[in-house]
Order: C-alpha cells, then structure tokens, then sequence
C-alpha cells in the first residue's frame, strides 16, 4: 500500500464508526465491531467491523471480516466495494471526500508503482480493475454452459478491456473476460485466472490460449463459500460452478489444473474433502494424491465422479437432477441431509 493510501487507510481507522454509519447504514454497533451483512449494505451480521484498536497489527481499528465469503481488508478496501470502484485512484478520491480532504490534483496524479510482472501484487490490481458478472458478457458465458449458480462471489469479476499478448513479441489485443480471484486459506489474493471471452457470442474468444494465470496459485484456489469442516475440490472454474448449480450449499474450490488439485493446502479444521475429479487420468492422479494426503492430515476424502469427462459436461447433457440423483449416492449420509435437503425443500 502506498503511503497516501496507508494515511487515509489509518484516518478512516479513527474514526471507524462513522465511516460504517455512512456506507453501511443498514448495520449496527455491537460492543467493539460494527455488524451488517455484506460490503453492498445488506441487511445481516456476516461481515463485521472492528471500531476500536491500534493503529496496526492485530486487533487493529477498521480492519473488517465477512465471515460467510472471507473477504477481509481495511476501510480504504471497504468504501472501494461498497461504491463499485474500480479505479484506485478514485478509491482514495472517495476516502478524502468522507474525510473532507482536497482531492488529488489532476497535474500530479496519485500513482502506485508498477506492480512486478505476474507477482500477486499485479493480480490483485487486475482483479481489482473488474465490476460485478451480473449483466455482462461473463455472465452470459456462464449461463450458456447451463451453469444456474449465483455468480456474485467475491471470487469473480469481468473486464470488458482484457489485454492479450499471443506471445512475448505480438501486438496486444482487447477482448473481455472473465476473472477469477485466487486466494489463499486467509483470503488474500495471490493471482488471478483470465478467460477471455468473444465479443457478440456467449463463448470463449478466439484464441489460441483463451486462459491463462498469473501471481501465485499452488496451493490455493478460486473460492466459492466459506470451508469449516466440508469442502469440495476440483480443477476448473465451471466445472466447480456446475456443481454449485446443484449444491449450492457446499463450500467449494476450483484449483485450476489437475497438478495444483494435488497440490492444494488443506486446512486443519477439515473433516471431510471431496475431490469433483475430472474423468482422466490426470484427475485420477490428482485424487489419489488428495486421499494419500488426507490420510496423513486425519481427513476423510472422498471422490465425486462425473458420468461424462466432467461436471460441467453432465449438467449440460444429462440435466441437474440427474446429475444430483448421481451425487446423492457418492455423499456422506450425514452430507445428503445437510446439502441436499435445503434444495428438495425448495
């Protein structure tokens, strides 16, 4: 973080209460937090605000949580979320207008220095630069490969301008795309997955390497709900989001490719991880990896098998109850009345 960044990040800290009463109205104080129920201003008490604290560190003023997405940062982050903005130098804009501070004069922008090539620092920028799915051509993508799941996680995001290099020495090109966060087990982000997307048609752009990641990934992942004793784990974004559009109750992770699947960082509080392997021998590799770790950790896994190559593909082709009926069969008793009934109920 800069150090005007880092200043006005401290100011909003000191007064922590009011900055919640003026974006989040719709929550309220309890002891030392503010609680509301997500960044936007919904009504609930998921996300919560520290009020009072050092300056830095731990236990630090400002800093907030939203348990139910693990999102977290400091109030410069929080105002940037709550109004949309996707520009930093409009977030420190808005943060000075609160504070009634002048704004940044125009003939000496307010710049960060340039982030190291594919470092997270550059992700988290790039993500950063995104709106919300809804509405746009990534929303429409995902939809026509039948996926239902909401797609307002904190994990995703679109970019109507992504930049495309085919190779080091080629001409850039523009295209939109969608953007997956990826994170580690505290939430930070430490890269980011671009799928370029076709201007008109609800498909991938037309390019030799239509996606492609930066910062770092083994070990972490895109992250759909937050994991405390349960998760689901498997390769690529719309697969996990396939299986979302089923069990929309399962904390999920999608790990990007068979060698970080086998790779991914498992949380001590596990008891249980399902492995949503592909139909290949690279995810079977990934699975027998995932059950030899899991042994060693005191975690039970188990596999949840497609019927075709992966679950993206048994949504489209054999339809969500289908595909439930078959996922019924590979859960944990305990898991088909604790994910599944909520769905018969409806």
């Amino acid at each position: 973080m800069s150090g005007q960044a880092a200043d006005l990040a401290r100011r909003l800290a000191r007064d922590a209460e009011a900055v919640c009463r003026h974006y989040l109205p719709n929550g309220r104080r309890h002891g030392r937090y503010w609680l509301v129920g997500d960044v936007r201003n919904t009504s609930g008490r998921s996300l919560y605000v520290r009020l009072t604290g050092p300056e830095s560190g731990p236990g630090a003023a400002g800093k907030w949580t939203d348990a139910a997405t693990g999102e977290h940062g400091d109030l410069l982050d929080l105002i940037a979320l709550n109004r949309g903005i996707d520009a930093f130098r409009d977030a420190l804009d808005e943060a000075r207008r609160f504070l009634s501070l002048p704004r940044s004069e125009p003939a000496h922008p307010t710049r960060e220095p340039p982030a190291p090539g594919g470092s997270p620092a550059a992700a988290r920028r790039l993500f950063l630069a995104g709106r919300a799915v809804a509405g746009t051509q990534a929303e429409a993508y995902l939809r026509a490969r039948g996926i239902t799941a909401r797609l307002d996680w904190p994990s995703l995001r679109f970019h109507p301008a992504l930049w495309y290099r085919p190779d080091r020495d080629g001409p850039r090109e523009s295209w939109p795309g969608l953007l997956a966060a990826v994170t580690d087990a505290d939430g930070r982000i430490t890269g980011v997955h671009r799928t370029w997307l076709d201007r008109q048609r609800p498909e991938k752009a037309p390019l030799a390497d239509p996606r492609r990641a930066l910062g770092y990934l083994l070990g972490n992942g895109v992250r759909f709900g937050r994991a405390n004793d349960v998760l689901a784990a498997g390769e690529g974004i719309e697969t996990m989001l396939a299986l979302k559009s089923v069990l929309p109750d399962l904390p999920m992770i999608a790990a990007l490719s068979a060698n970080h699947l086998a790779a991914l960082d498992l949380a001590p509080m596990l008891d249980r991880l399902y492995v949503a392997r592909d139909r290949d021998a690279a995810g079977r590799m990934a699975a027998e990896r995932l059950h030899a770790r899991g042994r060693d950790a005191g975690i039970e896994v188990r596999d949840l098998m497609p019927a075709r190559s992966d679950f993206n593909v048994d949504l489209r082709r054999l339809g969500p109850d289908v595909m439930l009926a078959r996922l019924a069969d590979q859960l944990a008793p305990a898991d088909v009345l604790r994910f599944l009934r909520r769905r018969d109920a409806t």
